[in-house]
Formats: structure tokens, C-alpha cells, sequence
């Protein structure tokens, strides 16, 4: 593991060239209409299926990534948005690649020691976490990871939507801790104005509930935020949670 370079872009991630524009209007889950500094109007990719409460309020300064490929209808993909306390990261792809890269620098206390990181591990039919650990000794860690946008009044929640997905995969990693694995649920703040976390009792009872049933079924809950600007993202500091 490389600890001697802390700083700058080995740590986190560069955000690809960034245009700046005014966003008009979010819609479809998917589609997001943007005003560019050159007037042009453009629809990006929305990477994100929630409902993206508290990140997406059209007047905003947003921020798109630009790919030029054939097989792609949609040229620029939404990357953040600037709200009044806090750049925001929207982009779902991100925290996987963020957690993942932090994890390999030994940046997250609670995960390291580890030889191998193996992305997107299927576990039971249907069913994928986002990370698998191995040790040594051959122990192993599974690791789900969750986008976290929604923050109000510096608590940091989720989900935004109703997701039984997510609430799936808290079932599988309890059933994984029952066979004696060592499970944890990585919620990544992409934004840096959360002082707690606390799961979105109001938006997703299901899946709060089932949060502190996986915490007492021996399921590790971590929340980490972010530092967030126009060149990169890097993992900063861990955010309590708060299961009361």
C-alpha cells in the first residue's frame, strides 16, 4: 500500500474537464436540461435514481463532464452541482471508484489490512455487493457502498427514494455476517456539509428499520463525507451515525 504520497490526485479522484452551466430543469430521473455559459441549451445524463432532494433545484451552478463517444446519445454527463453550503457530487459511479481507489491507500481505518479488493461480487442469484475484501489469513469483508446527496440542517440521510434494492442488500449482508463474514455498509457523503448521518426514517421507513436491525445483527455501519472541488474528490473524515 502507497502512503507516502498523501496529497493531490493520487489520493482521490480528478473529475475529467468540467463545463459550467445553469441548470433548468431535472426530469425523468435521468435527463437533465442545462444552460450553457454560450447560451446553448443541452440535456446531460442524470447518473442517479433518486430523487435527488436538496441537490437539484433548477438556477443552480451545475457541473458536466464531456464524452465524445459514437455510442453515446447523451454527450455530457451532470458530475455536481453547487449548492449555498456545499459542492455536491450526483453522479452514482463515483463513490464505488472513490471508496475502492481510498480503501487501496489505506485512507479508511476501519477496512484496511487487506491483500485483495474484488469489485462487484455476486453473493446470492440476483444479488451483487460492491466490494469484497480478503485477507491474508483469507478472511473476507463485504463492502456495500451508497451515494449519499440528502442533507438538512448538516444531518446527511438515506435513501432519498423508497429503495428496496438497498433494503435487499442490508438482508444479504446480515445473511453474511449469520455465516460468520465480516460485513459493512459504507455510506459516502458526497458533500461536506454533513456534521451526523441518520437513515431517512420520513422517506424509507422499510429501509431505516431495517438499518438498525442490520446494525444489531453485527452489520458495521460507516458514513465517511468528502472534499469536493472543481478538480478533484478525496475521502475525508468520518461522519457519526445516529441509529436513535
Amino acid at each position: 500500500m502507497n502512503h507516502h504520497n498523501t496529497t493531490g490526485e493520487s489520493q482521490g479522484l480528478l473529475w475529467p474537464r468540467l463545463t459550467s452551466g445553469i441548470l433548468i430543469k431535472r426530469y425523468k430521473r435521468f435527463l437533465a436540461d442545462v444552460k450553457l455559459a454560450n447560451g446553448d441549451i443541452i440535456t446531460a445524463h442524470c447518473a442517479n435514481s433518486g430523487t435527488m432532494k436538496e441537490c437539484s433545484q433548477p438556477g443552480r451552478a451545475v457541473y458536466l463532464s464531456y464524452h465524445d463517444n459514437p455510442k453515446r446519445k447523451l454527450k455530457y454527463t451532470w458530475e455536481l452541482i453547487d449548492m449555498p453550503t456545499s459542492l455536491v457530487g450526483v453522479n452514482t459511479m463515483v463513490p464505488n471508484r472513490l471508496v475502492k481507489k481510498s480503501i487501496e491507500l489505506g485512507m479508511v481505518d476501519e477496512l484496511s489490512g487487506y491483500e485483495k479488493i474484488k469489485p462487484e461480487v455476486t453473493v446470492a442469484k440476483g444479488s451483487r455487493l460492491d466490494l469484497l475484501l480478503t485477507g491474508k489469513n483469507g478472511d473476507t469483508c463485504f463492502v456495500e457502498i451508497k451515494n449519499c446527496t440528502l442533507v438538512q440542517d448538516q444531518v446527511a440521510s438515506f435513501p432519498d427514494a423508497v429503495t428496496n434494492r438497498g433494503k435487499k442488500h442490508l438482508v444479504e449482508l446480515q445473511k453474511l455476517v449469520s455465516k460468520g463474514h465480516r460485513c459493512v455498509m459504507f455510506f459516502l457523503v458526497q458533500r461536506m456539509d454533513a456534521d451526523y448521518f441518520r437513515p431517512a426514517d420520513a422517506i424509507d421507513p422499510a429501509y431505516a428499520g431495517e438499518l438498525r436491525r442490520a446494525d444489531r445483527n453485527g452489520v458495521e455501519l460507516l458514513a465517511y463525507d468528502v472534499l469536493i472541488n472543481l478538480e478533484k474528490i478525496i475521502l475525508r473524515k468520518k461522519v457519526p451515525i445516529i441509529l436513535n
